[in-house]
């Protein structure tokens, strides 16, 4: 507990309900909610909305057991990362194994980021060029442009140190990722209502539209961007870690469930409200389904409250893969001043910024890499679903439902663990299927591009 206490100083760890609140929504309400209307097309009117609330539970249950195991229960040491939390219940090994799959997940939804701000963007431009011409010119345009500027952006945020000092940034990008969603969802029902009907079907796009072949590749990878939805697992006991002692837990869990109960409500809003106004030629990008007409200037705010939402949700995501970077590099190199030395720049009006050149080379190279990917591979759904299909089920349960019956010592055999296990191979063949889905999607891209 002295070891928390002095942690706790050093990391000046303040988070509350609210600001939780915001890493979460800023997390879970990324871009995934503009690809939900697409998911519920092929699923149908059935299934779609049933598997947007059963992975909402069946998430906020595996990560209220994971949040629960951040402090060792022998030593009552806290746990900073997610990697911590696994190495003091299943050991170095699986920890290992754990920070892999967790740190691939953090570079390819930093890619689908940048692929995603540059479609909202370059549609921002489409739109303004549009109206200029009335309506003649089709305004086509390279999205590349649109990702270095991205890229710029997150080179000049990732210079921040830490979760720590990033809190107002996603207090922000929750207020842009609430301000898009509603904007989604009623010229949603304006769609509908000029439609005179609700489109769509119980089963889905039908096998007239694609081939039946299509038609399961399709549902495979709308379950992985469902997913993908719900993909805050990545950072939750970072998240956890920002918030003051000793009460972490409860508050973590109430933030949790505020967070993720606001997501699914626009979720199911959005997805099915996008899927009624479209049906079948529902898009992969909601905001692109609506076009370049009016209200145009209510689609721009929409698009910049998209823009401005990722430059925050980048954040969460890249800054734990920083910190464990750095880390690395100070245990293996301690004398080396260019991994460790800090300088204080000074900054009229503000604190001295701590300039490390380490971390200013590692953190800048990073995000050169990532745009360099990402405008290379321009296909957000599905490269975006490959990655979170890789891994939802060993970070969302795998790991915590094993950690679970480690701490718990639940029996072999027993009646719980025989339903944890079912639960536990479920979630994996859902995770090969859509994995095979998001493959299948990218080929296809491929050809096309």
């Amino acid at each position: 507990m002295e070891d928390d206490q002095a942690a706790s100083k050093t990391l000046h760890r303040t988070g509350t309900v609210w600001t939780a609140s915001a890493h979460i929504i800023t997390a879970v309400m990324g871009s995934g909610v503009l690809s939900l209307a697409w998911a519920v097309a092929q699923l149908g009117w059935i299934l779609g909305p049933a598997a947007i609330l059963l992975f909402s539970l069946l998430t906020n249950y595996t990560l209220h057991v994971a949040c629960k195991r951040c402090r060792d229960p022998d030593t009552g040491q806290r746990s900073s990362t997610y990697m911590d939390a696994v190495r003091s219940t299943l050991g170095e090994s699986r920890a290992r194994l754990c920070g892999w799959v967790q740190y691939l997940n953090h570079f390819g939804l930093c890619i689908g980021y940048t692929i995603i701000s540059a479609t909202s963007m370059m549609a921002i431009k489409r739109s303004d060029c549009f109206h200029k011409s009335g309506s003649k010119n089709p305004c086509h345009m390279h999205n590349y442009p649109y990702m270095i500027a991205f890229g710029i952006a997150e080179i000049i945020f990732s210079q921040i140190l830490d979760f720590h000092q990033l809190g107002w940034l996603f207090i922000v990008a929750a207020v842009m990722s609430v301000t898009y969603s509603t904007i989604v969802l009623g010229l949603g029902f304006a769609q509908v209502a000029e439609n005179g009907k609700i489109m769509g079907s119980l089963t889905g796009i039908s096998i007239v539209t694609v081939s039946p072949t299509q038609k399961v590749w399709k549902t495979f990878s709308a379950l992985g961007d469902i997913a993908f939805a719900y993909s805050y697992s990545l950072v939750i006991i970072e998240i956890q870690d920002t918030i003051r002692s000793p009460s972490e837990f409860k508050t973590m869990k109430k933030a949790s469930l505020i967070s993720v109960t606001v997501a699914t409500l626009f979720y199911m809003l959005c997805g099915c409200m996008g899927y009624a106004a479209f049906g079948d030629s529902t898009p992969g990008n909601l905001l692109t389904g609506f076009g370049l007409y009016n209200p145009s200037w209510l689609l721009d705010i929409a698009n910049v409250a998209t823009v401005i939402l990722l430059v925050g949700a980048y954040q969460v995501y890249c800054q734990p893969l920083f910190a464990f970077i750095e880390k690395q590099a100070a245990e293996r190199y301690p004398d080396w001043e260019f991994v460790t030395e800090e300088m204080e720049i000074p900054i009229p009006g503000f604190h001295p910024y701590n300039l490390n050149l380490f971390r200013l080379v590692w953190r800048t190279l990073f995000v050169i890499t990532t745009t360099t990917i990402s405008i290379l591979l321009p296909y957000f759904n599905h490269v975006v679903g490959l990655f979170l299909a890789v891994g939802f089920w060993p970070l969302t349960i795998y790991f915590p439902v094993q950690m679970y019956i480690k701490r718990k010592k639940i029996l072999k055999r027993s009646i719980k663990w025989f339903c944890l296990q079912v639960l536990s191979i479920s979630c994996f063949i859902i995770t090969i299927a859509t994995a095979a889905g998001s493959i299948v999607g990218i080929f296809v891209d491929l050809k096309s591009y």
